[in-house]
């Protein structure tokens, strides 16, 4: 399973505005100025967004976004399956042997369960550790 970027700025954006919570709109243009990500792509993010309401869009001169719920109630889980569809980890898994069925489906329910209990708070209130080292496999 690979999280394109629509995934990882849709995340980006609804924890900048977790981490703004309560203090109004948040324009997309100041989100993009202060993640260096392009602002056009951003509200084409923002529509699905909006549509499975998650966010809120607030018209006018002071106008931008807000999160429709709290950011203890919103999961990554929830952004990423509004930006990137169902969490599958393999296709046809039906044509494979039982064992392999299995893992695969373990796999998922673990990713899912990390996701569906990670909330826009936790992320949003996340300490900032030093970046861990990512782990590449070559097979």
């Amino acid at each position: 399973m690979k999280i394109s970027t629509k995934g990882r700025y849709g995340l980006t954006i609804m924890i900048d505005l977790a981490k703004k919570s309560g203090e109004g709109p948040v324009s997309l243009k100041s989100i993009a100025k202060e993640n260096n990500l392009s602002e056009h792509y951003l509200e084409q993010l923002a529509s699905p967004l909006r549509n499975a309401g998650l966010i809120k869009s607030i018209r006018g001169a002071y106008g931008g976004y807000i999160l429709a719920k709290e950011p203890k109630e919103i999961t990554a889980g929830d952004v990423i399956r509004v930006l990137e569809g169902p969490l599958t980890i393999v296709e046809g898994i039906e044509d494979e042997q039982p064992a392999q069925q299995s893992l695969w489906l373990q796999i998922r329910d673990a990713v899912k369960g990390v996701l569906d209990r990670t909330t826009l708070d936790d992320l949003a209130n996340h300490e900032n550790d030093e970046p861990q080292d990512a782990y590449m496999f070559y097979i």
